[in-house]
């Protein structure tokens, strides 16, 4: 096939496997604990990273990872400060990520690489980019392999988590500082301002198998893969921009999957 004879897609299409695996497993604890939010206020810090990044001359996906990094920490310790309004820290870094991003825009000179963090590309991924979203991806599944059972007690059931003797704060805090690391890593190839459907849409669409919760997690994975594998080719043949192939792809498969629910139904 066409497709694969060109290296840049090749690489592509590896990270769009990463990605894929990665971003689904984030999503589906993210999803459980109801923190879906935290995607787009992270995608907003990671935003003003890439700018950052571009301002003083260092690859923008760095200064995602260092932004992402910082906002994940701080929100952390403002949801330890207002225990009892955990929402407040997901409002509070979306506003920073957002009037960080609105000053930083005025600074930053090179509107096409810029939009390529906007809505994603495959062309200009670099070597250095491919090896720092291959390291963090394979930190991100050691993560969530070590700590899987701990993570689907935290879940469901926070104080009792506790009360078993799993340390939820820290558990909790590494989980969105990850959680920020991934956001960061998928600039370049989803795009910023799509990276937080791709955190939701995959399990979204599992969830409506009514599955078991190992399970869910399985199909999140295999509904993440596909989309951004058809995604990436979609976008290749058609000349589109990839996030938005890849959103469009799981949007339109999670209405497909609910009408036919209705369906078999009614029969």
């Amino acid at each position: 096939m066409e497709i694969f004879q060109y290296d840049y897609m090749l690489r592509a299409m590896a990270i769009g496997l990463m990605l894929g695996i990665v971003i689904p497993s984030m999503g589906v604890i993210i999803v459980n604990r109801r923190l879906a939010m935290i995607g787009d206020a992270l995608s907003h810090v990671s935003l003003a990273g890439v700018m950052f990044g571009l301002l003083i001359g260092i690859n923008p996906i760095l200064g995602a990872i260092i932004t992402c990094a910082v906002a994940a920490f701080s929100m952390e310790w403002i949801r330890r400060y207002f225990p009892s309004y955990g929402e407040i820290a997901t409002a509070v870094i979306m506003s920073t990520g957002v009037g960080l991003a609105s000053i930083l825009s005025g600074f930053v000179k090179g509107g096409a690489n810029f939009e390529s963090f906007l809505f994603g590309t495959i062309v200009a991924i670099t070597d250095f980019e491919f090896y720092t979203i291959l390291a963090v991806s394979l930190f991100v599944v050691v993560f969530l392999y070590k700590n899987y059972d701990a993570l689907l007690y935290l879940s469901f059931d926070t104080i009792s988590a506790r009360l078993s003797g799993i340390k939820a704060d820290k558990l909790s805090g590494l989980f969105v500082i990850l959680t920020g690391l991934t956001v960061a890593i998928s600039a370049r190839t989803v795009g910023v301002l799509i990276i937080s459907s791709l955190l939701v849409l995959p399990v979204s669409c599992a969830l409506q198998l009514k599955l078991s919760y190992k399970k869910t997690h399985i199909a999140s994975i295999l509904f993440g893969v596909a989309f951004t594998e058809l995604g990436l080719a979609i976008s290749y043949y058609g000349g589109l921009k990839p996030g938005g192939s890849i959103v469009l792809l799981g949007v339109i498969t999670l209405v497909a999957i609910m009408i036919g629910r209705q369906v078999l139904k009614k029969n």
